[in-house]
């Protein structure tokens, strides 16, 4: 069985606590970790944990570990790691973590990869242009288009718009935009979750859903006449709601997703219902991705006291994914 590739994420945050911890888990699943060994090991002796290595070799036929043991795809660190101290000379190590995990599930010896978090700011500081796994991965892959959605147990929600400043969202929010991620994310929802005929309910940008055009016209000019098309071509989407009473028990109820117009008006709301459980999944890859909803926790690392359930809960779905 191919594995899924974990990608340890910033090292001096609490992705690399997180791997360690999957080790002490009785997991069936296969995965394989990317990092320096050396820095696991340190890491592990920081946190009182007993750990083990077994390098993972390509082609190797699949045996599962035995707990406290990680399977290690190993990448050399630049510079060395204080704990909890961000150090830009690593940016190109957290960045060869992301590459190699993506080109191997390119390659198809890896059945996907799962991405504990990075430190965006200091892989700038490092002078690379960067803005999230998920841009960065939809360049490596040469897609013209990506989807971020954050799904916990009880709701999925797709982004129109990611990582823009606020003032930039109303000018980004085209027809285009809006079918492109409304296709992706409908076709994305049969593929890897085996919904036939996705439901999606739309929110508006402006409060209210623009009353009428008092609040904003960007519902009446753009978003609802797109839907209207595409509900035209067969997909089953609503128009612009409110986004202050879409997310009602009852409204969740009937749908199978959300598409959120941008990001903090989306995933709050998920969070609140299942951070620490969620997951973030980069739709419209050739490859399966699935992230963490939580950042790197500086202040956490090293101190035992990081949760890694939103970690385990990215591995198991990139395996529903992967092997269902």
């Amino acid at each position: 069985m191919k594995p899924l590739l974990v990608t340890s994420g910033e090292p001096a945050g609490i992705g690399v606590d997180l791997c360690i911890e999957l080790a002490q888990l009785d997991l069936n699943t296969p995965f394989v970790v990317l990092a320096d060994p050396t820095l696991l090991m340190q890491r592990a002796l920081k946190l009182g944990v007993e750990l083990d290595i077994d390098y993972y070799e390509f082609g190797d036929e699949w045996t599962a570990p035995a707990k406290g043991c990680l399977k290690v795809w190993p990448i050399p660190l630049r510079d060395r790691v204080i704990t909890g101290k961000l150090n830009p000379t690593n940016s190109d190590y957290v960045l060869e973590m992301l590459e190699r995990a993506a080109n191997a599930c390119l390659d198809g010896v890896a059945a996907g990869m799962v991405t504990a978090p990075v430190q965006k700011s200091v892989i700038n500081e490092a002078g690379i242009a960067f803005s999230g796994h998920t841009e960065f991965l939809q360049e490596l892959c040469g897609v013209d288009k990506v989807v971020m959605m954050l799904a916990c147990p009880d709701l999925k929600v797709a982004l129109a718009t990611t990582h823009l400043p606020l003032r930039q969202v109303p000018d980004a929010i085209t027809s285009e935009l809006l079918k492109q991620v409304i296709r992706i994310t409908h076709q994305d929802l049969q593929r890897h979750f085996g919904i036939e005929s996705p439901r999606l309910l739309v929110t508006g940008l402006n409060p209210h859903a623009g009353e009428n055009g008092y609040l904003g016209r960007e519902e009446i000019d753009i978003i609802n006449p797109t839907l209207a098309e595409l509900r035209a071509e067969g997909f089953n989407v609503s128009d612009a709601l409110p986004a202050d009473t879409l997310f009602t028990s009852e409204n969740l109820a009937q749908c199978d997703a959300v598409l959120a117009m941008y990001h903090d008006q989306g995933l709050p709301v998920l969070k609140t219902k299942g951070f620490g459980e969620a997951v973030n999944i980069t739709l419209g890859l050739p490859i399966i991705r699935t992230s963490v909803d939580h950042g790197t926790a500086l202040n956490l690392a090293g101190t035992g006291q990081a949760k890694v359930g939103s970690l385990l809960a990215a591995l198991k779905m990139a395996a529903e994914m992967a092997y269902d």
